[in-house]
């Protein structure tokens, strides 16, 4: 039977880790625990990335309004004919004040509203797109802290066993029953584990700093105690059938639409423009009749003509058309490469959850039995130290790996929730 004995290079390991554990402010250590769901919930709530995004579509917005109206007209106010020499306003018949008023037509311009529309689309779903990929950042960086927590809680929770081994073999070896070698191979497997004690505890900031990007302070407060119940998955057929509605796909599609409606404006442009103008013309004085001289109306119409189109319209439309073709390709190797990743991701989850069945059948069951018979067969002068060391550290392992397999299938899941517009 093992002494519950530690030695002192291990305690202050040990020490030191529960020191910086407790570095967090105190206040932040009674909170409630940080689930996953309500982490996922705090990032989204104050997402920068995806407000810019809303804020440049909302723009765009109030520019496809503006677009769409006729520019504002303009006023001319003129004294024409008047007289340089002698006279007056009202000496020579043609003298008159006028005021006109213009107002253009320009061309293109439903098209280039709907442009402006169609880039407001696809800067909404980017931003919803955004979101997703923010939320599987937070559940990946939330997985990875809960994994370095266990598992550095795991390593804790063995040390003792350790450490109790060295005593142990030191004892034995004072009496002459077991070997320096034995002591030696002890105390290294005891180094050893407070080397991953340490490692595994970096690996918990860097995990926490990460969740802090999206977070703040509230990286700090601990994590719930179990992964969230994400066993199950929809078929690979559902999931690519949710890809086809994912918000990075319809940001492409909305994409296609503005250099469309780019398309149409160009074409327009090769159509002429026009203005209208409407003037009026006061004139003072009298005709030779007596009778007082009649003001004056005028009515024009001007147009554009693009003539001289190589170099200019036809240019802007071959420009639009290749934009158009561009965004086009674009959508399709995206949706190729969110569809390979899909697969890659599901085949992914499938190998983890088979891997963690045998786990949780086999491995954890076989592991701590051999380590069972190990200790047994060690106490009793029947087995060899190796033999014991290598079953209690392939026990520790299997812990370890069945941890690590736990949360890699959740990563996994939260990548194909992403992917597959799952909803948790």
């Amino acid at each position: 039977m093992f002494l519950n004995l530690g030695r002192v290079p291990g305690f202050i390991v040990v020490l030191y880790v529960a020191l910086c554990s407790w570095a967090a402010p105190v206040a932040a250590q009674q909170r409630v625990p940080l689930t996953i769901a309500e982490a996922g919930d705090l990032a989204l709530s104050e997402e920068p990335g995806s407000r810019a995004l809303l804020a440049r579509a909302s723009a765009l917005e109030d520019h496809a309004v503006a677009a769409r109206q006729l520019p504002d007209p303009v006023m001319r106010i003129g004294l024409a004919n008047f007289p340089i020499e002698g006279g007056g306003f009202s000496t020579e018949g043609m003298t008159q004040a006028q005021l006109g008023i213009r107002q253009v037509f320009p061309r293109a311009r439903s098209p280039m509203a709907d442009r402006f529309q169609g880039q407001a689309e696809a800067l909404t779903f980017d931003a919803d797109a955004r979101r997703r990929e923010v939320l599987a950042a937070v559940r990946f960086a939330w997985l990875e802290t809960y994994y370095a927590q266990q598992a550095e809680a795991l390593l804790t929770e063995k040390r003792p066993f350790f450490a109790d081994l060295v005593t142990t073999t030191e004892s034995l070896y004072s009496v002459g029953r077991k070997s320096q070698h034995d002591v030696l191979r002890a105390e290294l497997e005891l180094s050893r584990l407070d080397d991953r004690l340490l490692e595994i505890h970096r690996t918990r900031e860097e995990s926490r700093a990460m969740l802090s990007r999206w977070l703040g302070n509230d990286a700090y407060r601990p994590l719930a105690m179990s992964l969230p119940a994400w066993s199950e998955l929809p078929s690979l057929e559902q999931l690519r059938a949710g890809l086809e509605t994912h918000p990075a796909l319809a940001a492409a599609d909305a994409g296609i639409s503005a250099r469309q409606a780019a398309v149409r404006a160009a074409e327009e442009r090769k159509k002429p423009g026009w203005a209208l103008d409407v003037g009026y013309g006061y004139r003072e004085g009298f005709l030779p009749s007596g009778e007082p001289r009649s003001d004056f109306v005028s009515v024009s119409v001007t147009v554009d003509l693009p003539l001289f189109q190589d170099n200019r319209q036809d240019r802007q439309l071959a420009a639009a058309l290749s934009e158009r073709r561009a965004a086009i390709d674009s959508q399709a190797e995206l949706r190729a490469r969110l569809g390979s990743e899909l697969d890659a991701e599901y085949a992914r989850w499938r190998d983890l959850s088979r891997r963690l069945e045998l786990y949780e059948t086999r491995i954890l069951g076989q592991s701590n039995s051999q380590a069972q018979a190990a200790l047994r067969a060690y106490q009793s002068d029947a087995g060899d130290f190796a033999d014991l060391m290598r079953a209690y550290i392939d026990e520790l392992n299997a812990r370890l790996e069945h941890l690590r397999l736990q949360v890699d299938r959740a990563q996994r899941y939260a990548v194909l929730a992403n992917l597959g517009g799952i909803e948790q």
